[in-house]
């Protein structure tokens, strides 16, 4: 890592870009916070998730619909999706032009939403809902005339979630609400699957789910191992696959060194990934710090989107939601140039033995299966 620690980097953003503010360390971890989410992001369009991908929609509690929480990621079952085609650019693509071209059905409330607005592109844009579904657009190309883009459509019933977790640091002293997040996390990632996690006698866990008011108990591993790859529809219509992403040099500390708030999400996630102080540095230093011309707009994006304090607000253009074009698209061509790199910023930390590619083959076996006759 060209630098000693991530607490040297958030110090050095503090300086350069924050320097002006009152507490400049607690912006430029609030940053590094927004950095995780959009390595995800970005990281789920090369692995083929992108027409699957919805961004903080509520997750629901099993058995109890009328609790929801918002997470930063939700994988989908796609329902339909449309042929490619344009739009002309430099005015708003608002949810309503894109509903039109697409001949959107009536069933569907539109949003307010624009999916490019004064070169802001919004990541999986929603353009409306029905009781069931979800419809999205995305940009595919801009050209000085046009926007090329795709819609499609995707069931509200997530198959995976994933949260991102990061607690800021000042020096030596530990975040004071590390074990909250800790606990928030890991509150959501046990209520929002059929596949329950109850603890037995023995200090291991088992898994529970019900089929028609019949209970079906096991190990968990087992259980959750055998819905994934050979589960019933009645087993995969309300299974969720939580999967959590957590960082942070010396709260969470690494997959050899757990504390307690890694062990609470250890426990709780179905997969639990560590993005290391390394794989981040490299992000912050690739594409903030010393890009490579083609990738400058990542920067000059993330820059545009702090101006100094007391200056006019502005559209932040550097979010997992919302991206300034140029930016978006030189973070689609860094993560696929580089993707077996970026890969190695994460260790598993949970399950016991799991690799990246294991995830990557869960989350392909459940985006492929038949959806349609499950739900």
């Amino acid at each position: 890592m060209a630098y000693q620690s991530i607490d040297e980097l958030q110090t050095l953003l503090s300086q350069e870009v924050f320097g002006d503010r009152l507490d400049s360390k607690k912006a430029a971890g609030r940053a590094l916070g927004t950095f995780i989410e959009t390595i995800i992001f970005y990281l789920l369009r090369q692995w083929d998730e992108n027409d699957s991908v919805a961004i903080e929609r509520p997750l629901a509690e099993y058995g109890h619909e009328e609790i929801t929480h918002n997470v930063e990621f939700t994988l989908h079952p796609i329902r339909a999706k449309y042929p490619v085609f344009e739009i002309p650019a430099n005015t708003p693509t608002t949810a309503r032009k894109v509903a039109d071209k697409i001949q959107l059905p009536i069933s569907f409330s539109l949003t307010s939403n624009k999916v490019i607005n004064k070169g802001i592109i919004q990541n999986a844009c929603v353009i409306g809902t029905d009781k069931h579904s979800i419809a999205i657009a995305t940009p595919d190309k801009i050209t000085s005339n046009n926007t090329i883009m795709h819609a499609y459509i995707l069931d509200k019933h997530a198959y995976a979630m994933i949260e991102c977790k990061r607690v800021g640091k000042e020096g030596d002293a530990k975040g004071p609400q590390t074990i909250e997040k800790a606990k928030q996390g890991a509150y959501v990632a046990k209520t929002t699957s059929s596949l329950q996690k109850v603890r037995n006698d023995q200090g291991g866990l088992d898994g529970i789910y019900y089929v028609n008011g019949e209970a079906y108990v096991g190990p968990y591993d087992q259980l959750l191992n055998d819905i994934i790859f050979n589960g019933k529809p009645q087993q995969l219509r309300d299974f969720t696959l939580s999967i959590g992403v957590v960082s942070n040099h010396g709260n969470w500390f690494t997959a050899n060194n757990q504390n307690k708030e890694m062990k609470v999400l250890a426990q709780s996630y179905d997969w639990l990934l560590f993005l290391t102080d390394e794989g981040l540095a490299e992000f912050i230093t690739d594409l903030l710090r010393s890009p490579l011309p083609k990738f400058k707009a990542v920067r000059d994006a993330f820059i545009a989107s702090y101006p100094p304090a007391g200056g006019p607000k502005i559209d932040n253009a550097f979010t997992k939601k919302k991206m300034e074009q140029s930016a978006h698209f030189a973070l689609d061509d860094y993560f696929a140039e580089n993707l077996s790199r970026i890969e190695k910023w994460f260790n598993v930390i949970s399950p016991n033995g799991g690799t990246l590619h294991d995830l990557k083959r869960i989350l392909v076996t459940l985006k492929n299966k038949d959806w349609r006759a499950i739900l």
